[in-house]
């Protein structure tokens, strides 16, 4: 398999391909997905992931909402010159210039982990200005003690070069390294979404991405922003993520006027894959509240 996905190739049963396109945006050429009619609801997975993430939730969340998912930029068949946008604010821009690019104004934004992030930062800047905020298992807090002191650095180390990419990669064709990780995330994935994230999982392109983003990533100055944030906050959390531990969600729920926390108990990180009708009613519901003005503190 080459440096990057090849849509005609590893794409050929992408789920919802029939919603995908491709879009110049920012110098960036975007993979998005576009489903639904109804308010814009924008819609943007986490680190690592692509628009498979939403494989079972997006075209429940069509049913009402006009969904536009991309893949964020150097994942899943998004392709960069470079790795300028692989960073908070670069992420929040590139996205910004693909939603002018599209025309579109987000009612709403939903973001998992990273993806959340991304969307509070872009609203906070006011880029986008929805009605209100989903964060899925956001992971909105920067690490703290050693583990803050050392993830950077290793990352920032590993994605200096590709030949940590092209390794990682390699070993991917194992299944069983695949299916490690995903289980460390306290979420129970099925074998069709398993098989997806070992295809990504075997790319060195979408695994540079990854590991760029993570090395450039500094949560420190959105934490700092979170008490400005006025639009609406909801938190799902997993009680059993692996990843992104649920305290953060508490942690940021302290810190935003208004902001209110739905704990999943049995659910992990990727709780929107686990649960996909779950996490639509929450969306739907939150939706309402917030559409007609009644969000309460």
């Amino acid at each position: 398999m080459g440096d990057h996905l090849v849509w005609e190739r590893d794409g050929r049963d992408w789920p919802n391909r029939a919603a995908s396109r491709f879009v110049s945006a920012g110098g960036i050429d975007w993979h998005v997905q576009d489903l639904g009619d109804g308010p814009v609801l924008l819609l943007l997975h986490g680190t690592g992931a692509a628009t498979h993430s939403w494989r079972d939730l997006a075209p429940r969340l069509a049913e009402g909402f006009r969904v536009i998912a991309p893949d964020l930029p150097g994942h899943g068949f998004t392709r960069i010159a470079d790795d300028s946008s692989l960073s908070l604010p670069g992420m929040a821009a590139a996205v910004h210039a693909l939603v002018q690019a599209l025309g579109v104004r987000p009612a709403l934004a939903a973001g998992h982990s990273a993806g959340a992030a991304v969307l509070i930062r872009m609203t906070l800047d006011r880029l986008i200005a929805p009605r209100g905020l989903v964060s899925i298992n956001g992971a909105l807090m920067p690490f703290r003690g050693v583990a803050g002191h050392t993830f950077a650095p290793i990352a920032r180390l590993l994605a200096g070069t590709t030949l940590t990419a092209r390794l990682f990669a390699w070993r991917a064709e194992n299944k069983g390294l695949v299916r490690g990780i995903l289980n460390s995330t306290g979420s129970q994935v099925e074998p069709v979404g398993e098989e997806l994230y070992g295809r990504l999982a075997r790319n060195p392109g979408h695994v540079h991405a990854a590991l760029a983003m993570m090395a450039n990533w500094d949560l420190g100055p959105l934490t700092a922003d979170l008490p400005h944030l006025a639009t609406p906050l909801l938190l799902i959390a997993g009680g059993r993520d692996g990843t992104v531990p649920p305290d953060e969600s508490f942690q940021a729920r302290d810190l935003v006027p208004g902001a209110r926390v739905v704990c999943l108990r049995t659910l992990g990180h990727l709780a929107h894959e686990e649960k996909p009708a779950e996490i639509a009613g929450l969306v739907d519901e939150f939706w309402r509240e917030v559409a007609g003005k009644e969000w309460q503190s």
